[in-house]
């Protein structure tokens, strides 16, 4: 059978409702991963969400050991995509400011790459988000002692996957707390975001309370997870809009950024405010204390109850949407730890990473690089959305690089180049950060490829519609970003560039392995999408993909340059990503021979220093290649390697890497390979999931999965 046809009967067979007899139990599979705690862990803080806003406990269900928790693992705040916060710039500070002039190819471009100016380091921190308010418990003890994480015991915190809701059970003094919080859906509240708290006990009645505390922001300058900034009270406003004996409306403002929150209780509260921007609220009389907390521009008044049952509705229609895997008939001893991988890792993406603005590598658990997004992660972060059968995710972060697209136009142009060109470390405004990052190409043709992601979801000429101009304004950049190499007739690509593996000399760098496929395919694609609007193809897109560099290989294997092909020499070469099996893995292969890169993937597997530097989304990528090399064995086995960092994942379902305990493209990185190996890629073998080992030692069982181009 010609491979066209094996792969449309692959797409076929994975498209198609299974029998209802053969169909995954989804309620079972993820019931059985449901995070059950029994005793405080800090890195295993859990969170309830709705893609753009975040709200992450402890052990006691709220925020009440957060200095504990963030000295020993995970920091404990509320993040919401939607707030950020500026600093002044007396200075007027601008991107060109950081500028540096590069020469290449009888050409000087500037790009904003000095970090020894003044400008630099606030344009690297501004913007940066806004932490909404904390949630914690405050009490005291008979003989006067606050309370400490060692008087909570009997624990027994549950996190619902299946409807979205944190119960959190324990003794204080040898009375019951149960503490249950949820977040009211996305789709249902689009201009604002709502928590919502019950607390049951009778402490209630002997002076447990909620102290709700809004924080100045972080500590400034701090790059990788700042701890919140509660110095300076005098240097933010918290004003009482509203107060009444159910109602608590404030406004926080600081440097002329405002946001509003509205707590609204079910039954009539006590309010005491202790300190400045800090509020204390207590039941008037009972045992239960239950209100809704409500940020945003616009303030609603949604009780408890409303949000519970939103959260119980949305959650379930979430899981039996989309793709399911399920590996409970395996013998492997580490499937059920796939398993639960996969599953915590659709719920952290999905609370984490469905806003607006695509996330930045910690989403909305912790703060990385001032909050910003990076663009070379957003394939890793949004693609496995379209794979696992909901693109709707990956739409909203791609509509994101739609309305930048006169920002990224301005970019390309100031470099002398056609189309648009992304920036890379930005703003929710499109505007770069200043250091190395503008020199990263790698992320050029991710809006290309995910449109094509969206396409095969829905192949509709609305989706050609909707994408066409940022996939051609996309192409037209890359195609002028090559050079003509007259000595050898040939399309370069660089210096400048920094590659995938930051490790290279940007001046000098030129054809990078997994660079130079990544325009190949995306010129393809682009051309594609020509035909498919009935356009003729771009002839500059042709000239230059037929007449591109071809991979750099050396001693029958690739290296990550052509300009600097030390890979298999030099062991300070073989750190970081091993970027060039990405060409045949999450790319199908242009240029690629298929021996060389057999031969590649086993040095990279026998001599690459796992040890130096390498990140959580490395294993899933390297498993990608080795799955479609047909050595499905030596794709599980990278995928749950063990004794190399960054490779674990916590009892909440992180991928903590290092500096970094929260680590979101490692997340996105597992779902896109297991959709790969489970649900197959075009050309792929015939037969069940091509990615796994079937030799009985592993069942796979897959449904709605989407196959990987």
């Amino acid at each position: 059978m010609p491979a066209f046809a094996i792969a449309a009967l692959l797409i076929l067979v994975t498209v198609l409702p299974a029998r209802a007899a053969d169909r995954i139990d989804r309620q079972a599979l993820v019931a059985r991963h449901a995070p059950h705690l029994t005793a405080p862990d800090p890195w295993a803080p859990l969170s309830v969400g709705n893609g753009r806003f975040c709200f992450t406990a402890d052990v006691t269900g709220l925020q009440t050991f957060a200095d504990h928790y963030r000295a020993h693992g995970i920091g404990l705040e509320t993040q919401a995509r939607w707030a950020w916060h500026e600093d002044p710039n007396p200075h007027g500070y601008k991107l060109a400011n950081a500028n540096k002039s590069y020469t290449a190819h009888g050409k000087t471009v500037d790009y904003p790459t000095r970090m020894d100016v003044p400008a630099a380091a606030w344009l690297r921190e501004n913007p940066h988000p806004q932490p909404l308010g904390q949630l914690a418990l405050a009490y005291t003890h008979r003989d006067g002692r606050p309370l400490a994480l060692a008087d909570v015991d009997a624990v027994d915190q549950r996190l619902d996957l299946w409807r979205g809701i944190l119960t959190s059970a324990y003794t204080i003094d040898g009375e019951r707390v149960v503490v249950t919080t949820a977040v009211a859906p996305d789709r249902d509240s689009p201009d604002r975001d709502t928590l919502a708290v019950r607390i049951e006990s009778t402490l209630l009645a002997r002076g447990l309370a909620v102290r709700l505390a809004l924080p100045r922001g972080y500590v400034a300058g701090i790059k990788q997870n700042p701890p919140l900034d509660w110095s300076q009270p005098a240097s933010h406003t918290t004003t009482i809009v509203t107060r009444t004996d159910r109602t608590l409306v404030l406004a926080h403002a600081r440097d002329g950024y405002r946001y509003g929150a509205a707590l609204r209780a079910s039954t009539p509260l006590r309010i005491a405010t202790p300190a400045p921007h800090t509020f204390e609220l207590r039941p008037a009389a009972g045992q239960v204390l239950e209100f809704t907390l409500a940020y945003g521009p616009d303030i609603p008044k949604p009780d408890a109850a409303d949000v519970f049952a939103r959260s119980a509705a949305h959650w379930p229609g979430f899981w039996q949407s989309g793709g399911a895997v399920d590996f409970s008939g395996s013998t492997d001893p580490r499937a059920a730890e796939l398993e639960r991988r996969v599953v915590l890792s659709q719920y952290l993406t999905a609370i984490q990473a469905g806003g607006t603005f695509p996330p930045q590598e910690s989403g909305l658990t912790t703060s990385t690089w001032y909050g910003k997004h990076h663009t070379e992660m957003i394939w890793w972060h949004t693609a496995h959305f379209a794979l696992w059968g909901r693109p709707a995710y990956l739409a909203r972060a791609l509509d994101w690089f739609r309305a930048t697209l006169p920002a990224a136009r301005a970019i390309a142009a100031s470099r002398g180049l056609q189309g648009a060109r992304w920036p890379k470390m930005t703003s929710p405004q499109g505007r770069e950060s200043p250091g190395g990052n503008p020199l990263i190409v790698w992320n050029q043709p991710h809006p290309i490829h995910l449109a094509e992601l969206l396409y095969r979801a829905e192949p509709t000429p609305a989706t050609l519609r909707r994408y066409r101009d940022l996939v051609f304004a996309t192409a037209d950049a890359m195609a002028s970003m090559l050079a003509w190499d007259d000595k050898n007739k040939r399309w370069v690509l660089g210096p400048p560039l920094w590659i995938a593996q930051e490790i290279h000399d940007p001046a000098a760098s030129m054809n990078p392995a997994y660079e130079l496929s990544y325009w190949s395919t995306a010129l393809d694609i682009a051309q594609r999408w020509r035909e498919r609007l009935g356009l003729p193809r771009n002839t500059d897109w042709d000239e230059k993909r037929r007449h591109l560099s071809a991979l750099p290989v050396r001693d029958g294997k690739y290296v990550a340059l052509e300009s600097i092909p030390d890979t298999w020499d030099n062991v300070a070469s073989r750190q970081d990503h091993p970027s060039f099996l990405m060409a045949l893995g999450q790319l199908p292969g242009a240029g690629v021979d298929r021996a060389v890169m057999d031969r590649t993937l086993d040095a990279v597997l026998a001599h690459w220093d796992w040890k130096a530097k390498i990140w959580g989304w490395d294993y899933p990528m390297i498993a990608m290649t080795a799955a479609r090399l047909g050595r499905p064995d030596t794709a599980v086995d990278v995928l749950l390697k063990t004794g190399v960092p960054n490779n674990g994942y916590t009892a909440a379902g992180h991928n903590p890497n290092t500096d970094l305990p929260v680590y979101l493209p490692g997340n996105g990185a597992l779902l896109a390979a297991v959709a790969m190996m489970a649900g197959g890629w075009d050309g792929a073998p015939a037969g069940d999931t091509p990615g796994f080992p079937h030799d009985g030692t592993w069942v796979v069982r897959a449904e709605g999965l989407k196959p990987l181009p």
